[in-house]
C-alpha cells in the first residue's frame, strides 16, 4: 500500500478508481481527482503547500511534485499524463497536457491546455507555454504549434493507456 501521511493537518485525499502504487508517497495537503494512477516511487509531497491533481491524471515513475512555502502550488488538470522522473514544484499543468519523460517544471510557470512539453526539457520559473504548442531543451523553448487534434489524440491515446495499465494492477 502507498504511503499516505498527514502533515500540519493536512491528509491526502484520494479520488475514486485511483491506482496508487505500492511505494508512492503523498504526504499532506493533496487532493488527487477519479481515475488517477500514481505510479512507483513517485512523490506528492503537499508539506508546505497544496497539491491539486484533477481527473484521469498518471504521475509515472520517480516523479517529484513539490512547492514553495506560503509561494507556489501544484495544480494539474484533467486527463494530464506526466512521464518517468519528471519534476513539477510549484507550477500550473492545463488539461490534456503531455509532460514528457525527465523534464523538469519550475516555480510559476504554466503549462498550457494541450501543450506538450518534451523529454529532458527544462521549464524556467514564470515561463508560460500557450496551448497547443511543443516545448523542447534546456531551457525550454518554442519548437512548433501542434494542430489540435494531434495533441489531443497523442496525449488522450497516452491518458487512456494508463487507465488501462492501472486496471492491471487493481486486478491482484
Amino acid at each position: 500500500m502507498a504511503l499516505i501521511k498527514s502533515v500540519r493537518g493536512f491528509t491526502p485525499q484520494i479520488g475514486e478508481n485511483t491506482y496508487l502504487s505500492e511505494n508512492a508517497t503523498i504526504v499532506g495537503d493533496v487532493t488527487i481527482g477519479r481515475d488517477c494512477s500514481i505510479w512507483f516511487n513517485a512523490v506528492l509531497r503537499g508539506d508546505v503547500n497544496s497539491i491539486r491533481i484533477g481527473d484521469r491524471v498518471n504521475i509515472q515513475d520517480g516523479s517529484v511534485l513539490h512547492t514553495l512555502y506560503q509561494k507556489s502550488v501544484v495544480e494539474i488538470g484533467n486527463d494530464v499524463s506526466v512521464g518517468h522522473n519528471v519534476t513539477i514544484h510549484g507550477a500550473i499543468i492545463k488539461d490534456g497536457a503531455l509532460i514528457g519523460m525527465g523534464s523538469t517544471i519550475l516555480d510559476h510557470a504554466i503549462i498550457g491546455e494541450g501543450a506538450i512539453v518534451a523529454a529532458g526539457a527544462l521549464v524556467l520559473s514564470n515561463t508560460i507555454i500557450e496551448p497547443g504548442t511543443l516545448w523542447a531543451g534546456v531551457p525550454a523553448k518554442f519548437i512548433k504549434k501542434i494542430p489540435t487534434e494531434q495533441s489531443k489524440e497523442l496525449n488522450q491515446k497516452i491518458a487512456n493507456g494508463y487507465l488501462m495499465y492501472a486496471s492491471w494492477f487493481k486486478e491482484e
